[in-house]
């Protein structure tokens, strides 16, 4: 006889089972070891009886080898799993162990998991539960850095745990917002990308990246006139680095056909070389941000091998 043991998913509703999951149920006597299961009341309202009992891997092995018998496992189940079967393997005659997935996790569905961590310390934890918008502006480029930092020392390993830390500040700002929580910024982001490639959700042709890119700047073009936007530059960071803003404010006016002229003899001295310099990265295709990082990094790999020489 079977030992069929049905998981479920913490990140998906209770009650939304699987056809598998509801025939296994009214295969034989349902047990499980957690007497505040979720499951609960939703089988018990489908007529389904379950008998909470002290989790013994024995006994429960043992009841299987002559009777169908359904485990209800709980999140966190996995050490009793790992009992359930050193116990089978000690038995001469071990019942066959199914599982049976009650439930699954979508993609992204951790994420909730995130949320529900940030909701509990927004609220238990003092640290956390001082912080305003204010006192995360730090944190929220220290670790934006820390990204571009792993991504430009290819880092791939490192880049997983930055991006946690990255997403991290996004679902912090989206707990302590009053007005919006974090479905709504995902709301927000949602419905830009999807009107912003009509190529994909819409009927518009694209057959290139240039194509999607000409698109792309065009709606946005229609998004700043529709909120009453005074200047082509409106929504430019400002407190951005000064060799990504130039280029960015650059950018931005090239593509709306602003006179080339307009950026001659910016500022003076050493600012107006900078700019003229970020000009020429633009007019040579690179990124000037990059550029100078690049030489950034090349300038302390120099340093710490003249250290290294000296030592």
């Amino acid at each position: 006889m079977p030992l069929v043991v049905v998981t479920t998913s913490p990140r998906v509703a209770p009650g939304l089972l699987s056809h598998q999951a509801w025939q296994a149920f009214r295969s034989g006597p349902v047990l499980t070891g957690s007497p505040d299961h979720p499951q609960l009341p939703y089988l018990a309202e489908a007529g389904v009886e379950v008998a909470v009992v002290t989790p013994d891997p024995a006994g429960l092995v043992a009841r299987a080898a002559g009777e169908t018998v359904v485990w209800l496992a709980a999140d966190g189940d996995e050490d009793f799993m790992r009992a359930l079967g050193h116990a089978a393997i000690a038995l001469d005659d071990p019942p066959l162990i199914e599982v049976v997935p009650g439930s699954y996790d979508l993609p992204g569905a951790r994420v909730l998991d995130l949320v529900r961590v940030m909701d509990r310390l927004r609220t238990e934890c003092p640290w956390d539960r001082k912080q305003t918008h204010e006192s995360l502006v730090p944190y929220l480029l220290e670790e934006a850095y820390e990204v571009l930092e792993t991504i430009e020392e290819g880092d791939h390993d490192a880049l997983r745990e930055e991006l946690g830390d990255l997403l991290l500040q996004v679902v912090f700002h989206a707990r302590v917002a009053e007005g919006f929580d974090v479905d709504d910024v995902a709301d927000g982001i949602v419905g830009k990308l999807v009107r912003r490639h009509p190529h994909v959700f819409g009927s518009v042709k694209a057959e290139s990246a240039d194509e999607v890119n000409d698109n792309w700047e065009a709606i946005k073009a229609t998004e700043r006139a529709s909120r009453g936007d005074e200047s082509l530059l409106d929504g430019v960071p400002m407190g951005q680095p000064a060799l990504s803003l130039a280029a960015q404010l650059l950018r931005r006016a090239e593509r709306s056909g602003v006179p080339d002229g307009l950026s001659a003899a910016v500022g003076q001295g050493v600012a107006r070389e900078l700019f003229d310099l970020v000009k020429r990265a633009r007019s040579a295709g690179v990124d000037p941000e990059a550029e100078l990082r690049a030489a950034a990094r090349t300038y302390r790999d120099r340093v710490r091998a003249w250290e290294s020489r000296r030592s």
